[in-house]
This record gives C-alpha cells, sequence and structure tokens, in this order.
C-alpha cells in the first residue's frame, strides 16, 4: 500500500487508530502492523487504539469503545484500518466454490482458518489503511447531513460508518470497482435532514404522529434496500454466469468503446441504466456483463413478485431492489422510495431496470410504460438530483428461449405466474444452443435538472427519446433478417442461394446507411452463419427440405408468430423504406404525379402504424425519406412530376422490402378493420372484445387464406390496431356515416394488402 495516509499522521498530535477486526487473531496482526509501521514511518502522534468490529456488523457496528476518545480535541485524527484477506482476491475472476456457502465467506475466515492462513501462506494477508479525517471534520459532514447539532453516540455511529467506508475504498483497490457498494444507507437516510422533511410532508398530509412514522419507515427500509455484499456479489455473478451459458456462448460481445463511455459517466453523474427487455435471461446478463467488465453493480430495480425463494435472498444481497407492485394510495412507501433512489443517485450507485413495455411479448420496441421510469424521475425532483444521466443498453441475443411462450401468449394463451417451481421449468428451457448475446449502448438522455411529477409529457418526452436512442444502437442479428426474409416470402420456401441472396442484398443494404450488424453478419463468416442456421432448425424454428434438387427453406409449420418475434427486433430500420415502396406502388397505379401527392399518402401511412412504432418527429422523418429517396433518384421531387417517374423510381428500389415488414400489420389491421365494420351501430366495441372477436376471426380469415400468415394473429397487433380504431372515433363513434366511415377503413387496408401483394410479387425471383 502507499505511504500516503501514514503522512499525514506524521503532522498531527494524536491519533485514533480505528482497528476494524472480526477475532483475536485479526486484533493481534493489524496490532503488530501498526507498531511495525509507527517505527517505520516515524509516528511521534499520541495513538490511541480503539477495537470497532464494523466487518462484523458493517450496519450497526458496536461503538462503545469508541464513544470517550471523541472527546479528545477537534483535530485528533481518526486513522481506520483493516485486515483484508486475500483468498478470493486474487484474481477479479474467482468465483466462490459450493464449500464456501456451507463454510462460510472466505474473505473473512474464523479464528481456526486465520492462522492457518497465517502460518502456511502469508502473503495472502493484507493490512490496509483508510484516509484519515479529524474529528472536527467527521462533525460537520454529519451535521451538515442532519441540519442540526449531534451527541455523542449519534457521532460515534457516524464515524464508525465513515471508517468503514474509508476502509471499502482501500479494500477495493485490490478488489476491483465491482465491489462498490453503499453501507449504512437506512441509518445515513434516517440522519438526513431531506429525509425527515419529506416525512413531516407525510404527516402533515395524513395527520399521523412522526415517531409512527419514522418507526414504520423504519420496516420499509428492511423490506426495500439493497444489502450487496461482494461475498454474495460473487454468487450472484456465479449464477448468472451458469444460466447465461446454458444455452448461450461464453463469449458475450460487448461494444467497449461504449461501456467506457458509461463508465466514466456514472463515475461523474447519476445514472440510470436502461436496458431492452427480450428474456427473463437480461438481467442475469446485465449483471454478468458488469461484474466481468469490473464495472460497479447496479442497483436493479424490479417488482417484489421476482423476490421468490432464495433467489430473492441472493439477489437482494447482489443489489436487487424488489419494489411493491402497487403503492398508489401509501405516501409513506413513496417518499422512503424517492429518499432512498434519491440517496444512490447522489452517491453515484447506477440504477438500472429493464426499460418497461418494450422489446418482451413481440420483439418490436413497444411504446413505454412509465413505472420505474417514473419513480427515478420523481426522486431525482424530490431530492435535487443533477445531470441525470438515463442511458439505454441494448441487450441483443441471437435466438431466445422465451420466444415461444411469447408467441402462445400472442394468440390467447395465459402468462404463468413466477414462482421457484416456474425458474426451475424456465431454466431447463434454455439448455439448448442459443448462439450469442450483445450488449451495445446508447448515447445518454441528459435532464439537468429533473422535470416536476406534475409535467407527464416530460416524462413522455423522456421515453420516448430513450427508445429512440436505443433503436439506434440495437444491432441487426442473422436470425432476424432470415426471418425477415422467409416471412416475406411465405408461403413460399427460398432455395439456398434465394436465401443467401436476400439476406446478403439486406445487410449491405443496411451497411451501407450506418446500421450496426452482428459480428457474423458484417464479417460474411460462411461458417458463423452455417452453425447459427443450424441451431434456428434444431429449435425448431426453420424446416430444411433436402430431398428435392436443391435445399429450401422454410420456416416451420405453426413458427411464424416465433419467426415474427426475431423479425419484429430490426424492422424498424427498414421502416421508411417499406412506406417508401408503397406510397410509389400507389401513385404509379393510380397514375399520380407530384411530391405533394407523395407526402400526403407516406403521412397517411405513417399515422396507420403510429400505435405500431416510434416515428421522429414529422421533419425528421421527412428528411429521412428524402434522403433515402435521393439514393435512388437525385432531386427526386423534381423528377416525380414527371409521368411515369413513380413507376420508374420503383423499379430502382433494390431490395425490396414493404411485404417482409409491414404485411403481418396490414393483415392484422384488416382483420380489426373487419370486425369493427361488421359491429352493430348502437353497440359500443370495447378493446377486450375487440382482441377477442378478432382472435377468432383472424383465425377463420387465416384457414380461408384472406390473410397469409399465423404472424398476423396477435392479441397486441390487435390491441393496437383498436386504439388506431377509437382514435378516428369508430369504436364508439356517432352520426349517420359511422358505417360508411367504418367499411371505408376496412377497404382501405384491403386494398394496402393488396399493394403489399405486388410489392412481394416484384420483390420474388
Amino acid at each position: 500500500m502507499t505511504s500516503q495516509p501514514w503522512q499525514k499522521l506524521k503532522a498531527s498530535e494524536r491519533v485514533i487508530a480505528v482497528l476494524d477486526v472480526a477475532h483475536g487473531v485479526e486484533q493481534k496482526h493489524i496490532e503488530q502492523f501498526l507498531r511495525d509501521s509507527i517505527a517505520e514511518y516515524g509516528i511521534g502522534a499520541e495513538v490511541h487504539e480503539c477495537v470497532l468490529p464494523i466487518v462484523r456488523d458493517r450496519e450497526n457496528p458496536a461503538t462503545t469503545a469508541l464513544v470517550p476518545l471523541l472527546d479528545l480535541p477537534g483535530d485528533t485524527l481518526v486513522f481506520p484500518l483493516r485486515v483484508v484477506w486475500r483468498t478470493s482476491l486474487q484474481e477479479k475472476s474467482t468465483r466462490p466454490r459450493p464449500r464456501d456457502l456451507l463454510f462460510g465467506n472466505p474473505r473473512r475466515p474464523g479464528p481456526s482458518r486465520s492462522r492457518r492462513i497465517l502460518r502456511q501462506h502469508p502473503e495472502r494477508v493484507v493490512c490496509i489503511a483508510g484516509e484519515p479525517a479529524t474529528i472536527d471534520q467527521l462533525r460537520d459532514r454529519l451535521q451538515q447531513l442532519q441540519g442540526a447539532d449531534v451527541d455523542t453516540d449519534t457521532l460515534a455511529s457516524f464515524v464508525a460508518g465513515q471508517a468503514g467506508l474509508a476502509l471499502d475504498v482501500a479494500e477495493r483497490r485490490l478488489q476491483g470497482s465491482r465491489y462498490k457498494v453503499p453501507r449504512r444507507v437506512a441509518n445515513n437516510l434516517l440522519a438526513s435532514a431531506k429525509f425527515r422533511s419529506a416525512v413531516e410532508l407525510v404527516s402533515t398530509e395524513t395527520g399521523r404522529g412522526m415517531d409512527d412514522l419514522m418507526h414504520e419507515s423504519e420496516e420499509i427500509m428492511r423490506e426495500l434496500i439493497a444489502r450487496p455484499q461482494p461475498f454474495w456479489l460473487d454468487v450472484m455473478a456465479q449464477l448468472n454466469h451458469w444460466v447465461m451459458r446454458l444455452g448461450y456462448d461464453a463469449d458475450v460481445v460487448i461494444d467497449q468503446e461504449g461501456l467506457q463511455r458509461v463508465r466514466q459517466w456514472s463515475r461523474e453523474y447519476p445514472t440510470a441504466l436502461l436496458w431492452t427487455h427480450k428474456t427473463h435471461v437480461d438481467g442475469f446478463a446485465v449483471n454478468a456483463m458488469c461484474a466481468d467488465n469490473d464495472f460497479p453493480a447496479p442497483h436493479i430495480l424490479g417488482g417484489v413478485n421476482m423476490a421468490f425463494a432464495g433467489l430473492g435472498f441472493v439477489a437482494k444481497r447482489a443489489g436487487a431492489i424488489f419494489i411493491r407492485r402497487s403503492f398508489q394510495d401509501d405516501l409513506l412507501y413513496k417518499a422512503v422510495l424517492r429518499q432512498y433512489i434519491g440517496y444512490l443517485m447522489e452517491k453515484r450507485f447506477p440504477l438500472s431496470w429493464a426499460f418497461e413495455g418494450t422489446r418482451s411479448r413481440v420483439g418490436k420496441l413497444m411504446p413505454p410504460r412509465y413505472g420505474l421510469l417514473k419513480y427515478v424521475m420523481d426522486s431525482a425532483h424530490a431530492t435535487g438530483a443533477e445531470n441525470l444521466h438515463i442511458i439505454p443498453i441494448s441487450i441483443s441475443y441471437d435466438m431466445i428461449g422465451d420466444v415461444k411462450d411469447y408467441a402462445a401468449m400472442e394468440g390467447g394463451a395465459t402468462k404463468r405466474p413466477e414462482s421457484l417451481s416456474w425458474f426451475i421449468g424456465y431454466l431447463r428451457g434454455l439448455r439448448q444452443p442459443m448462439g450469442k448475446i450483445y450488449f451495445n449502448f446508447g448515447e445518454p438522455v441528459v435532464l439537468p435538472k429533473a422535470p416536476s411529477p406534475e409535467d407527464p409529457r416530460e416524462l413522455q418526452r423522456v421515453a420516448f427519446a430513450v427508445g429512440v436512442a436505443v433503436n439506434k444502437v440495437s444491432p441487426i442479428t442473422l436470425p432476424s433478417v432470415i426471418s425477415m426474409v422467409l416471412l416475406g416470402s411465405a408461403p413460399r420456401a427460398l432455395t439456398t442461394d434465394e436465401l443467401r441472396s436476400e439476406v446478403v442484398a439486406l445487410t449491405d443494404w443496411a451497411r451501407k446507411r450506418g446500421i450496426t450488424l452482428t459480428r457474423d453478419l458484417d464479417e460474411q463468416d460462411p461458417a458463423q452463419v452455417s452453425d447459427l442456421t443450424g441451431k434456428m432448425i434444431a429449435s425448431g424454428l426453420l424446416t430444411r427440405y433436402d430431398d428435392g434438387p436443391e435445399q429450401v427453406y422454410t420456416i416451420a409449420a405453426e413458427q411464424h408468430g416465433v419467426a415474427s418475434y426475431y423479425r419484429n427486433m430490426v424492422i424498424h430500420y427498414f421502416l421508411n423504406k417499406s412506406i417508401i415502396e408503397l406510397v410509389l406502388v400507389n401513385m404509379a397505379q393510380l397514375e399520380q404525379t407530384g411530391s405533394d401527392a407523395f407526402w400526403e399518402e407516406a403521412e397517411r401511412l405513417r399515422d396507420y402504424f403510429k400505435f405500431e412504432f416510434f416515428y421522429a418527429p414529422k421533419e425528421e422523418f421527412r428528411r429521412d425519406v428524402s434522403d433515402e429517396l435521393s439514393r435512388y433518384q437525385p432531386a427526386w421531387e423534381a423528377a416525380i412530376d414527371e409521368p411515369g417517374a413513380p413507376s420508374a423510381i420503383f423499379s430502382r428500389l433494390q431490395p425490396r422490402m414493404a411485404h417482409a415488414v409491414l404485411l403481418p400489420f396490414v393483415e392484422a389491421y384488416r382483420v380489426v378493420a373487419d370486425v369493427v365494420a361488421r359491429q352493430p351501430l348502437g353497440d359500443p366495441l370495447s378493446e377486450k372484445d375487440c382482441v377477442q372477436k378478432s382472435l377468432a376471426y383472424g383465425r377463420q380469415a387465416y384457414l380461408q387464406r384472406r390473410i397469409s400468415s399465423e404472424a398476423s394473429i396477435g392479441k397486441l397487433l390487435f390491441s393496437n390496431a383498436y386504439r388506431l380504431v377509437d382514435n378516428l372515433d369508430l369504436a364508439a363513434g356517432e352520426g349517420d356515416d359511422l358505417a360508411e366511415r367504418r367499411l371505408q377503413l376496412a377497404q382501405n387496408f384491403r386494398e394496402l394488402q393488396r399493394r403489399i401483394e405486388r410489392v412481394r410479387a416484384a420483390a420474388l425471383p
């Protein structure tokens, strides 16, 4: 260790040496270390030794021996010392052994093991010193925290906490940053003037006494506050890796440059890491990625429904914060939660959670739910946090084990509630080769000052900005492209050469536009492509027919819903191009010309699917569409005035993709429009009834081949279509023309479906 802490002792007349020890063996060793160091550095100060077993109880260590020493003059230095046992600290990748769960934490061996280590492996034992501070400096810190004078007992508890923190900082130089964890959170909150002010507001609103509220606050904190500990962080890291490697390659692909930016932001600002939710593996993957890259363990926010059995016990000790599912009327719980989250942000402990309402169930990025984001922004506002960095993280997978369950739920199946038996069954389902996991990091959404909770538009703006940012960094994966191509050609199968040609055309198109591709796509490695295609076949997603003169591929029977999930993960990249194709086909059919007609139809289609996709603002949408068209026809807005120009421009739009991107949405919306058109006038149609009727009619329409794929049958698709119907005042509207307007909407989607078929006919050889 460096000599810097000891140099400060030379200028001091008096020192309180706080010996943080767990038992007599540690005490004897640290006392000898202290004597040797005093002689080595020539310390002439008056040294008062104080044994303080912080490591036994980091939250509430016994401070009886410290209290009388705090009556020494205020310039007395408090100098903490601790023994570190390097049994598990030799390498940062070391994981605990199963026997450690039975025989105790190897970082804190008992007396017998300690003697044996000192005798056999003395090089593993290191004594460390934390940054010293004077009694006056520590008293001033506490007064600033409490906003009032402090008594000696309170000061002693605070000094013990500060000594423990200083030693933790020194110990992390040996262990790594991933062990940075908060200490004595409940004590610090209860002593905080900010916290008491928040509770006083609750007292004023409810009429309850402060003593009663403070007592209940302690109970809430015991339930809510995570207690991360290095040993359990290692246990959780081991579990994370085990879960991931049930189905995924050990080689996780990480945007290292982006991770370094995130690391720097988290050091300087309060940060929230929001990751896309695709599978229950997400949380395990985030924790493993952080541990493997020596990133401070994030505090993952989640619902209390996930705190079942042993997983809840370990997760809470690894930083998980389990929040009640419903507490809208509990003002005290809200206040405690706000202050706790605010405290973590103030101390630069990163928060993390799944960006709710995003990709689970259908794969496509959905409009977000605001629950956890709202809690964090409320906390930032209530506690005055500044420059909150909300950092979007895209977690992508070659294949996902949950997708079959998602597809079943979309078809009307009931979700199974989380429990230990559910979790065990889920883990069994992961035992299949599913390729790689990819991490990419978007630009942060920065809030110089958190907006008022009374400003819902600002919350929506932030959520939308995060959604757009994460969309931009989500890579295109090979299974996504293959699924998109084969769904677009269904029910026709494609030969190996046809499939490869389509994949190459789409990825070349994406590469030229700077869109991120996974390594196997970007490098065009035939071995990797063949391996991943084999995994898709083994999982039952694809079917390959080998008995004819050529190999042909198609989506397996009853797997269209699963394939649509993979396709939906990337279709946002191809949306504007698809709209362009449909507009030009329409103009060519109607023999229209002129940019006004183009933009009118483009914005009508954009509006049809406003509940499905994140759109850029209208000006940016127009600019992006114009830039894409200019690649095929320079000065296109002038050229499109000429007769026959729409057809000529469309002929140059290679590759064509509207059929692969939008057909399921158009078919699903046609189903809902047909259901609404049949609804008797004067009989309001609720969303629930509409979805149920659409599921039934959708299955009939598929059997009659009025729609081409089972991927067009889904609860969320029908729910979003209903939202469009309701937005157009067709669900429970009034007026003599209601039946006519409903019928017109159904006709519009039939016409749009025929238009997509024309694109498909032009696209397929």
